[in-house]
């Protein structure tokens, strides 16, 4: 009679431990930083994962966790600890990483742990050459190196794989961008597995893909998002969406996501930047609080950001 309460004891024991488990949200770690030096309304980091976590936070058993990576950040490698994957939307991602020994060790452990990891445009990025490799391992594909190359186009955007869950409910479609292209690849060869694609100068080239990680964890990039006006695509917020979902392996409607987002709540631009822009609701235009000119001037051009690198 004792050894049958026992074993009663021990299968209860078991199966709440298994219900809690089951019922434990995935947490996702949205890490931004500050201007970097571009125009505002290009390289908004942190008004730009403030569109992901909204498109996000409505997703049952996700718990999405916000983070501004300026300075030291600190406390970033106890962050990457505690959560199932990343998002980052930073400037120089590539070398940002390999700056803190810790913190790369950091990102190392998330990925032996299965973790999912997503590079949002400049943060797959690198000057330098030598963060390359260490990325490659990390994300699956880098804008590295003097060799990067980057466009400012209007083009086609193709789906180049339609059954893959990122791109459901996703279409063709048309967008001015600058995209990063040429990409440097983990190898070998055909590892990653491209999402979309753009002719850039005569020849396709892939700007977002996934990759499944030989340590079992799952990666996402995209070189797209220069400009935080092209937010307002439902393809730009339901790709990003879906990506962070596929890295954290959990479902993704089969139509796609919901990821509607009001003009009021659609932030233009970062508020340490020097001026900010708002939605006119109704119109599809951008108007700044100030209309002002590179030289401070109100009510004269504001600026262009077409020329502006990487």
């Amino acid at each position: 009679m004792l050894q049958q309460t026992l074993w009663k004891a021990v299968l209860f024991s078991l199966l709440w431990s298994g219900l809690l488990h089951a019922e434990a949200p995935r947490k996702v770690l949205l890490i931004s930083q500050g201007p970097d030096g571009h125009p505002s309304g290009t390289h908004e980091y942190a008004a730009g994962l403030g569109l992901v976590a909204k498109c996000l936070k409505n997703v049952p058993g996700l718990e999405v966790l916000t983070t501004r990576a300026d300075g030291p950040w600190k406390e970033g490698p106890e962050l990457l600890g505690r959560v199932d994957g990343a998002v980052l939307f930073v400037s120089e991602g590539a070398r940002w990483i390999d700056q803190e020994p810790a913190r790369r060790e950091a990102f190392v452990q998330l990925a032996k742990r299965g973790g999912g990891l997503v590079a949002l445009h400049w943060a797959m990025g690198t000057r330098d050459a030598k963060p390359i490799d260490g990325f490659l391992q990390l994300v699956g594909g880098c804008h590295g190196g003097p060799d990067r190359k980057f466009k400012i186009i209007e083009a086609d955007v193709a789906v180049a794989d339609p059954k893959h869950p990122v791109v459901a409910g996703i279409q063709g479609f048309r967008v001015r961008e600058e995209f990063y292209y040429r990409l440097k690849f983990v190898k070998p060869d055909g590892s990653v597995r491209p999402l979309l694609r753009v002719v850039i100068d005569g020849q396709e080239e892939t700007v977002a893909w996934t990759w499944a990680r030989p340590d079992g964890g799952r990666s996402f990039g995209f070189s797209g998002l220069h400009f935080h006006d092209n937010w307002r695509l439902l393809e730009y917020r339901r790709l990003v969406a879906h990506g962070t979902l596929w890295t954290l392996k959990m479902p993704i409607p089969k139509n796609g996501l919901s990821v509607e987002v009001k003009d009021q709540q659609f932030p233009a631009f970062d508020g340490d930047s020097a001026w900010f822009a708002y939605f006119v609701p109704g119109t599809g235009r951008l108007a700044t609080n100030a209309e002002t000119s590179e030289t401070g001037t109100a009510g004269t051009k504001v600026w262009d950001s077409r020329g502006i690198a990487d």
